[in-house]
C-alpha cells in the first residue's frame, strides 16, 4: 500500500486542480534507471488501468501499476519544502541501498549491478531536477 502525507495530498490536490479535470490521479511507478538502478516516474493521468492498483486519499487518487507495486509496498510520499528546494520525497521500506543523491534505489535485488550507471549530471542521474527524493 502507498501512503501520503497531509503535505503530499494537499500540493497534489492542486496540481490536479490545475489539470481542470483531465488528470484522475497521478501515477506512481518504478522503473530502470538511475544511479542504483531503480528510479520513480511520477505523472498524471485519465484513469487507472485494469491492472492498477487504486488508492485514494481524499481528493486524490494514486495509480500503481502491477510491476511497481512490490517496489512501493509500504512507501510513505512526503512533500517537503526546504533551503534546497522542495518536492516529494519517498520513504520506502523494500530500498536497500540508494544512490548519493538520493534519486535512485536498489531493492529486492533489483538495482545498479542489473541496470543502474554511474551518477552523472543527466537526466536519469545524480544532477536530475526531478522535484522528488529517495529514503
Amino acid at each position: 500500500m502507498v501512503t501520503l502525507t497531509d503535505a503530499a495530498v494537499s500540493t497534489l490536490e492542486q496540481v490536479l486542480a490545475k489539470s481542470g479535470g483531465a488528470a484522475a490521479g497521478l501515477r506512481i511507478a518504478v522503473t530502470d534507471g538511475g544511479c542504483a538502478g531503480l528510479k520513480y516516474q511520477m505523472g498524471l493521468e485519465a484513469a487507472a488501468t485494469d491492472e492498477d492498483a487504486v488508492f485514494s486519499f481524499g481528493p486524490v487518487t494514486i495509480f500503481v501499476d502491477a510491476n511497481s507495486q512490490p517496489f512501493l509496498d509500504g512507501v510513505v510520499v512526503d512533500f517537503v519544502e526546504g533551503i534546497e528546494g522542495s518536492g516529494f520525497k519517498f520513504d520506502n521500506p523494500n530500498a536497500t541501498s540508494s544512490c548519493g543523491c538520493g534519486k535512485s534505489f536498489s531493492a529486492n535485488g533489483a538495482g545498479a549491478g542489473e541496470s543502474g550507471g554511474s551518477c552523472s549530471t543527466t537526466s536519469s542521474g545524480c544532477g536530475s531536477s526531478a522535484p522528488y527524493s529517495t529514503h
